[in-house]
């Protein structure tokens, strides 16, 4: 006798899907909110093998961080829960893969699209370190795409708290896109480094390749540290300005993200949204719209909605149904708001990748619950 199929599997209020990666300490899948039908990911990391590869600190500080940002170009988390065995960070889901392979697919990019990514990353940014933040390990990897092109910052597992008066020391984050104080072993103070990458970045963009490589380590820092590189004569004078301010050797002498945001080059066509003073956090004001489309989901009251939104509970499932649909609701206004970028982008193995879709399971039979508890931000960290 055969086994029979259990169907998939639903962990809280979500139904779990495909897997859509794996890593060394668990795997990320595909997700769908079961009131509302956002989807999301659903980031599982097992116990036992956060434990044994030392990792608890890392999941601690993403978990941390996340859960203070509230902005159009970093990845939000949703909601944390918790099984006996695994941890389950619930995760907006973006389908449109690594900056990095959109950039190895399609090369270099011209000024106009480079500088509307460029834009996106340098407000989230910006955000994180208003907020004391520095990421510490920015590169194409970590930055991902939704299906309207649009960046999301991921992965805080090496980002670190900016204290007044305090410099910091660790030498972390990737060898192409540190900074020549990081790899020195010198002492930084956390945004400059952070400005760095967001340099070598945007070389990339422009340039197809990275300002900086060796596959032999010594020869790549010995590069880093002199900070030699090749500017391209087909880049506007304005561009290759703007690269030079933000790699330069001497920190002191490298551009901030004011001077960066003060820039001509920086501020062609810079949209509205991402002008500063913005603030994408702003927990008073309540959308009508989304706060109806939650009520009828989700058989509230608007009153209960709003409560909801005013409690200081993490994992309230009104507010966590509220911020799934307003996301939803954000991202489509965007969409319509980059139409003309998207006329830009012709390659189309590109368009391929950005627009995907991925269907959903149709698996027969019952759903198989997971017991789990839907922990606060606090109550997570104490478990780790």
């Amino acid at each position: 006798m055969g086994f029979q199929r259990l169907g998939p599997l639903r962990i809280g209020n979500y139904i779990l899907g495909e897997t859509l990666g794996v890593g060394s300490f668990g795997k990320v899948k595909l997700a769908s909110h079961q009131q509302t039908e956002h989807k999301v990911a659903v980031k599982i990391l097992n116990r036992k093998k956060i434990r044994i590869l030392d990792m608890i600190g890392k999941i601690k500080r993403e978990i941390q961080n996340l859960k203070l940002f509230s902005h159009p170009h970093i990845i939000k988390l949703y909601e944390v829960i918790t099984t006996p065995t695994d941890i389950f960070m619930v995760m907006e889901y973006v389908s449109g893969g690594e900056l990095f392979d959109h950039i190895v697919k399609h090369g270099k990019f011209s000024e106009d699209v480079a500088r509307s990514f460029f834009q996106q990353i340098i407000s989230a940014v910006e955000y994180c370190h208003r907020h004391k933040i520095v990421h510490r390990d920015l590169k194409p990897e970590n930055l991902l795409l939704d299906k309207n092109k649009n960046v999301k910052v991921a992965d805080f597992g090496l980002s670190n708290i900016m204290m007044d008066g305090e410099f910091l020391k660790t030498s972390c984050g990737s060898p192409n896109y540190a900074a020549p104080e990081v790899i020195s072993g010198k002492l930084y103070a956390g945004p400059e480094v952070d400005v760095w990458s967001c340099g070598v970045i945007l070389y990339a963009l422009l340039c197809g390749k990275l300002p900086f490589d060796d596959e032999y380590i010594p020869s790549l820092f010995k590069k880093i540290k002199k900070g030699i590189f090749v500017m391209p004569s087909y880049l506007s004078d304005a561009a290759q300005e703007i690269l030079t301010s933000m790699l330069q050797v001497d920190p002191l002498k490298r551009a901030t993200i004011a001077q960066i945001r003060e820039h001509p080059w920086f501020n062609v066509d810079l949209p509205e949204y991402l002008k500063p003073h913005v603030d994408h956090n702003d927990s008073s004001r309540v959308d009508e719209e989304v706060l109806q489309v939650v009520c009828s989901k989700m058989s509230a009251t608007a009153a209960e909605v709003s409560e909801a939104l005013r409690s200081n509970i993490d994992n309230d499932p009104l507010k966590i149904a509220y911020n799934l649909v307003l996301d939803d609701k954000v991202m489509r206004m965007r969409a319509r708001e980059s139409k003309d970028l998207k006329g830009k982008i012709t390659d189309p193995e590109v368009e391929l990748m950005i627009t995907r879709s991925i269907q959903r399971e149709n698996a027969p039979g019952p759903l198989e619950v997971l017991p789990s508890v839907s922990t606060s931000m606090t109550g997570i960290l104490d478990i780790l």
